[in-house]
Formats: structure tokens, C-alpha cells, sequence
């Protein structure tokens, strides 16, 4: 599915201007050094990767396979920017101190980070992860995408492609392990980094000659990278398989009839992927997923509140199949996207009165941790669906509604939360969405429309697609 945005600004690093012969004779050697590895630049790269980068915090204790609710970021994001932009957001997620924030290694805001076998680059990743951690936030990494010559690219500095074909290319299996050594590296440069999830929607792991996905491919790679970060720290913990969750309509011919819904039919060649990893993984500590509400075909069924239905059933069914392990959504999509991938139809209040509803499904089949895909735009004043307005100007950084959202339901449903039945009048029950615990509750208004509404006890209006937040 493509819809990330996935674009890097990719190689930053660049030859200050050089006055004079001898900054001229500097500049050349600097060239030949980095073409000394078979022709392929390595300039501006280091041998170290796994130096341990900045300072890293030091957990307080054991990691846990579960993070709670948080955000991925993803091109563009407040790492970089106007400085009272930046600072901005990094004191509102300090208000929100341990929120989830994943990163990706490569893509979506992260340069080629080995683009030379043995040859690191570390600078833009290096870079998030001081945020995350100036923020106050919880670190979680993802492991994609991979380097060009792992895939069949040129190795070089200046030779990644950031098309999305190649970006998505998934290592050929005789580079699995190189990977694995890859990710371990990543893992000892960050030390404090105890969350790792292993590639990201089976991302060329399609095989066109058996019309499935190629899951034996990746859970060979899975297993090797998994094995390798235990090697590093016994303690970190990995969870894949980070499939999309495809649904279809039930007349389709790869509708699987075991789970089916209102909502549409799963795509039983997803099933089918996941039933292998599962049964053949080397181990995990908790289970992602991804996906959307939606069918493929981007239809909603019977309507966009009722299809968010679908993330209770998939995130039941998963856990039924894992036996009950912690279960990750590592992205979660309710409103389709248009031919550019944009979700920019609906209003505000439209928006996140859908993704609380999401939100609530998920937690109801048993979801404990999930990551808001943060669409940040690099400039404007607006931002359709994001966390905060772009940091591109000063004025920029500003908490909007869906960060109001995404923050709340984080402190109020933290993993490990017990979750209660509350009373609801009869005549609203149909039009609000419910989650409550011994603390909080939450109330959706699925309408359109201002409604009178009686929830615990409490009797209050409901303006038209209201989220609101009661004390108990």
C-alpha cells in the first residue's frame, strides 16, 4: 500500500565550498579517499556505526513488549526547522512525557545509513533519535528499508535511489544476514533503543509467479535479524511481521470466509502469511499489523465509523493466533487516501471523531500499543490529519486536534489498562462510540449532528462529531 510519503531528503552531506589551491588539493583527496572501496564513495561515511551515539537515557527498568500509544515519524518532522518551531514541539511532547515515537532507518525523514558495505551514515537517524529523546519520548525503530547493494543496487554515497520502487525493494536473500548485521548495528549505536520492528508491510516480498506473498523470503530474514538482536541485548524485544492487513469485498475470489465481516473479508493470502510466520518464527516478543478500515478498493463498509469494526475482528483473530501475545498496529488508516495518496476529504472533527472510533476498536479486540502515520507537511500553516502545524517558520510547531487525540488516549489507556462497561441511554446507543476505564471515558458522537447524550450517569450535548473526555 502506497501512502507513506516515503521520500527521504536523503544525502545532506555536502562538500563545504572550498576557497583557495590548497582547500582545492583538500577536496581531491577527500574525493580519491572515498572512491578507494571498489569505486563506490564512501565520503562523509565512518567505519564505526556502533559507536554508541549521544548520550543515551538509561531505562528505569526492564523493557516491556509493549510501548502504548504513540506516532511514527515520517519526512518531515520536527528534528528540523525554525529553532521556536522545533523547541515548541519538543516541550508539548515533553507534556507528554514517555509517548511512542518510531523511527524508520532508512526513508521517510533517514538517509542511507550503510551505503557502502561497512561504511556508515548515521547522521540523519542520529538526528531523530536526539529528538525522541529531547522530547521525553519512547524510542521504537524500524528496520527498513535496506541499502542499494543489498538489493541489487549500487553501493556509493551519491548512487542511492529514493525512487519508491527501489526504496521498497526487500533484500535479496543472500544479503539477509548482512541485514541482521545491519540492525545489530543500529542496535548497539542506540543502546537505549529497546523496541525493534522488523521491516515494514512485507515490502518486496511479493512473488508474482505464485500470486502471494513471499513469506517463507521474509521470515528467514525476520529470523535472522531477530537472532541478532538478541545476541546484542537479551533484553530488547522484536516483533514483526507487520503485515497489511488487506480486506476485500466477499465475492472476491481471495476473500477468506474465516473472518468476515459487515466490514468486508480478509484477504486470505494475508492469512495465509501470517499463519507461516507465525508458525515459523524463531521467537517474538510482541505482534504487528498493519491496515486500514477500508477494503482494498477503498470502499467503506457499511460506513466509516461501523468498518472500523474490522480492526476489532483482525486484532481478535491475531491474538487468538499468537496465543495472546502483546499486539502492535504499527499503522492504522480510516479515511482512503486520494490518487496522491492524500486524506484531505473530510473535516477536522470528521477525521478525529474516525480515528477515536479506530482507536476504540483496536483496543476492543485487543490491541495495546499503536502508532498515529504523523502526514506532516514541510511548510504551511495547516496540516490535514497532522500532530502539529510544520516547523518550517517560526510560528510553526502548534498542537492540533489530532495530537490532542493521540496524547489523551495515550495517558488515559496506557497497556495494562482495565477496561469497564459504563451505562449508555438507549436512544443514543446506535450514534456513540464508548471506551472507559476506572478513570476516564470516552464518548464519540458517530453523527453529524448535535445530539443529547446520557453516558454513566452524566447527561451532557454532543456538538457534531464531538470526542469528548469525562472523569469518573
Amino acid at each position: 500500500m502506497a501512502r507513506h510519503g516515503w521520500n527521504s531528503d536523503a544525502r545532506r552531506w555536502r562538500l563545504t565550498a572550498l576557497l583557495g589551491v590548497g582547500a582545492t588539493v583538500l577536496a581531491l583527496a577527500v574525493t580519491l579517499f572515498g572512491t578507494l572501496s571498489g569505486g563506490a564513495g564512501t565520503a562523509g561515511t565512518t567505519r564505526d556505526g556502533d559507536k554508541v551515539h549521544g548520550t543515551p537515557a538509561t531505562p528505569r527498568t526492564k523493557p516491556e513488549p509493549y510501548v502504548g500509544w504513540g506516532f511514527t515519524h515520517t519526512r518531515y518532522s520536527a528534528d528540523e526547522g525554525d529553532p521556536a518551531a522545533t523547541s515548541r514541539v519538543r516541550q508539548l511532547l515533553g507534556g507528554s512525557r514517555g509517548l511512542a515515537q518510531n523511527q524508520h532507518i532508512m526513508g521517510w525523514g533517514a538517509d542511507n545509513p550503510e551505503p557502502v558495505e561497512g561504511h556508515y551514515d548515521f547522521g540523519a537517524l542520529d538526528r531523530r533519535i536526539d529528538f525522541v529523546r529531547a522530547s521525553g519520548g519512547t524510542p521504537v525503530i524500524t528496520l527498513c528499508c535496506s541499502p542499494d547493494w543489498m538489493k541489487g543496487g549500487k553501493a556509493g554515497v551519491d548512487n542511492t535511489d529514493w525512487s519508491q520502487a527501489a526504496l521498497e525493494t526487500a533484500p535479496t536473500p543472500g544479503h539477509y544476514q548482512d541485514f541482521a548485521d545491519l540492525a545489530a548495528t543500529v542496535a548497539r549505536r542506540y543502546p537505549d533503543v529497546k523496541h525493534f520492528i522488523v521491516w515494514n508491510e512485507f515490502k518486496g516480498f511479493w512473488n508474482d509467479a505464485k500470486s502471494r506473498w513471499d513469506y517463507e523470503g521474509y521470515t528467514r530474514m525476520y529470523n535472522l535479524v531477530y537472532k541478532a538482536l538478541k545476541k546484542v541485548d537479551k533484553d530488547i524485544m522484536v516483533g514483526g511481521p507487520y503485515l497489511v492487513m488487506d480486506s476485500v469485498d466477499p465475492r472476491d475470489q481471495n476473500a477468506a470466509g474465516a473472518l468476515k465481516g459487515p466490514w468486508g473479508a480478509m484477504d486470505r493470502r494475508v492469512l495465509d502469511a501470517f499463519s507461516y510466520w507465525n508458525a515459523h518464527k524463531a521467537g517474538a516478543d510482541f505482534t504487528v499489523v498493519d491496515g486500514s478500515s477500508y477494503t482494498r478498493d477503498d470502499e467503506l463498509l457499511p460506513d466509516e465509523f461501523t468498518a472500523t469494526d474490522k480492526l476489532t475482528a483482525v486484532s481478535a483473530w491475531v491474538r487468538r493466533q499468537t496465543r495472546d501475545l502483546p499486539l502492535w498496529w504499527a499503522e492504522y488508516y480510516v479515511e482512503p487516501g486520494d490518487g496522491n495518496d492524500d486524506r484531505k476529504g473530510w473535516s477536522e472533527p470528521h477525521r478525529v471523531a474516525v480515528q477515536a472510533t479506530g482507536m476504540i476498536a483496536m483496543v476492543r479486540g485487543g490491541a495495546g500499543s499503536g502508532f498515529y502515520w504523523n502526514p506532516e507537511d514541510r511548510t504551511g500553516t495547516g496540516c490535514a490529519g497532522c500532530l502539529w502545524t510544520p516547523t518550517a517558520g517560526a510560528g510553526g510547531g502548534r498542537a492540533l486536534p489530532m495530537y490532542d487525540l493521540v496524547s489523551r488516549f495515550a495517558k488515559a489507556f496506557p497497556p495494562g489498562t482495565r477496561y469497564e462497561n459504563v451505562s449508555v441511554a438507549q436512544d443514543v446507543l446506535p450514534d456513540v462510540r464508548v471506551l472507559a476505564s476506572s478513570r476516564t471515558v470516552l464518548v464519540v458522537n458517530t453523527l453529524n449532528r448535535t445530539i443529547g447524550a446520557q453516558v454513566d450517569g452524566k447527561r451532557f450535548d454532543m456538538g457534531p462529531y464531538e470526542v469528548k473526555w469525562l472523569d469518573r
